[in-house]
């Protein structure tokens, strides 16, 4: 069993209030979850109109390789979206037994 984390901030440009950025972030984590039904909520930079962050984890019965396809994708996911621009990404990849 693979346990796949990420956090990652994002620059909204035209964020011009917090009620802009949390339909933007919304709309994001909407979608990330229904395509990969992955966990994934907003967690910092909750005051900044033009700023997030948001973490994710999903658990994946296959190997390395198919946990590093999923964190791709959600990651090509993210970028497409025009309104956000990527500025930090770090996932990790975790190993466990089950």
């Amino acid at each position: 069993m693979i346990v796949g984390i990420s956090s990652f901030e994002l620059h909204l440009h035209a964020s011009r209030s917090l009620k802009d950025k949390r339909r933007v972030v919304k709309s994001l984590i909407d979608r990330v979850h229904q395509r990969f039904r992955v966990s994934i909520t907003e967690t910092g930079f909750h005051d900044l109109h033009q700023r997030a962050e948001i973490a994710m984890a999903v658990v994946v019965a296959g190997g390395e390789r198919e946990m590093e396809k999923l964190m791709d994708e959600v990651r090509s996911l993210v970028e497409s979206d025009p309104e956000v621009f990527l500025t930090h990404w770090d996932p990790q990849l975790l190993e466990g037994e089950g």
